[in-house]
């Protein structure tokens, strides 16, 4: 296995951007993502190079659209064909999942609780899902210094709360890349845990994120393992029930702090490593970078999941960085 930066929601001139998928691609090469999907609105046109554009930037593009309507905004990955979706409407999204879901894509909820019409139509979801397994994952920060945005923290509210539930979907973040341009606004990135081999790299990457192997941050990278009875269980795996004896777990939570430090910057400073689950807050440390990694003891009982958080200041602001994707208990 290996961690891919990945950036997951991008446009070109195709639909609404201003910026060609070379342009594009060396952006994203020059920001020290290995990986972009392109997700233009209701258009998959701009992929027309894309084999050109991997092979001389050496950047990895997964191919994309944005299913963009009046009533939500679905991000599509790995999709091979275009889908029509104006006969979609508020009530019948499930069809729509499923054809994605036929050619082997992933269909993720793109920026929920943005504000829609007038300032962006159909950026609200408004859409009616009867079944939350359907839906792969959720964009829970969108755009730059993304943590800090309201809409981003209803996003990753909706989301701890379908963990709460019982749903295995991921999370994600997506910069919702229109054009170039220099700013100093805190970049995310979401690091999928990619599977090598001989497989095409849109496979390994699909099943990664929807197996959950993600970790998304807007500085170090952050892991997490589980050891139940001495089984390693990584992001995205599941805890096989324990026996009697091995109600308790090790944990270990881990922070790359070189992963593209050219890239971000953050104050010298002591962090908070909080491990939350559907019981709350299971554990909460201080620690300097070289104290990583970090270990706690905690009780499986009752456990659905749980997700490593790291919270700390940047530009001023005392916020969330990092968070890993969950590992859940059978």
């Amino acid at each position: 296995m290996t961690w891919i930066a990945c950036e997951l929601h991008t446009h070109t001139f195709h639909s609404d951007g201003r910026q060609s998928l070379n342009e594009l691609a060396l952006g994203a090469k020059a920001l020290g993502f290995d990986c972009i999907a392109l997700t233009d609105h209701n258009t998959m046109a701009g992929l027309a190079h894309k084999e050109q554009i991997e092979r001389e930037t050496g950047l990895l593009i997964i191919p994309g659209m944005e299913w963009t309507t009046f009533f939500g905004h679905m991000v599509t990955i790995g999709v091979k064909d275009y889908q029509d979706w104006r006969r979609v409407g508020p009530g019948d999204i499930h069809a729509g999942l499923a054809r994605v879901h036929e050619q082997g894509g992933l269909a993720g909820m793109a920026h929920p609780f943005r504000p829609g019409s007038p300032m962006c139509t159909g950026c609200f979801w408004e859409f009616e899902i009867r079944d939350w397994n359907e839906i792969d994952y959720i964009e829970v920060w969108s755009t730059t210094f993304a943590p800090v945005k309201k809409n981003n923290i209803r996003a990753y509210r909706l989301w701890t709360d379908k963990l709460n539930e019982g749903f295995r979907l991921a999370a994600t973040s997506g910069r919702d890349w229109h054009f170039q341009e220099r700013t100093d606004a805190p970049l995310s990135v979401t690091y999928l845990r990619i599977q090598e081999g001989e497989a095409p790299f849109t496979e390994r990457a699909i099943a990664a994120l929807s197996s959950g192997r993600a970790s998304v941050t807007l500085g170090p990278r952050l892991d997490l393992q589980v050891n139940v009875n001495g089984e390693v269980y990584q992001i995205g795996d599941a805890v096989c029930s324990p026996g009697e004896r091995e109600r308790r777990a090790s944990v270990k939570v881990l922070a790359d702090f070189t992963s593209r430090h050219e890239h971000w910057h953050l104050p010298e400073q002591s962090y908070t490593v909080s491990l939350k689950s559907n019981l709350g807050v299971l554990s909460e440390q201080a620690a300097m970078p070289e104290q990583f990694p970090l270990h706690a003891e905690i009780s499986v009982q009752g456990l659905l999941w749980i997700r490593a958080e790291l919270w700390g200041v940047i530009q001023g602001v005392r916020t969330l960085i990092a968070f890993t994707n969950a590992i859940y208990f059978d």
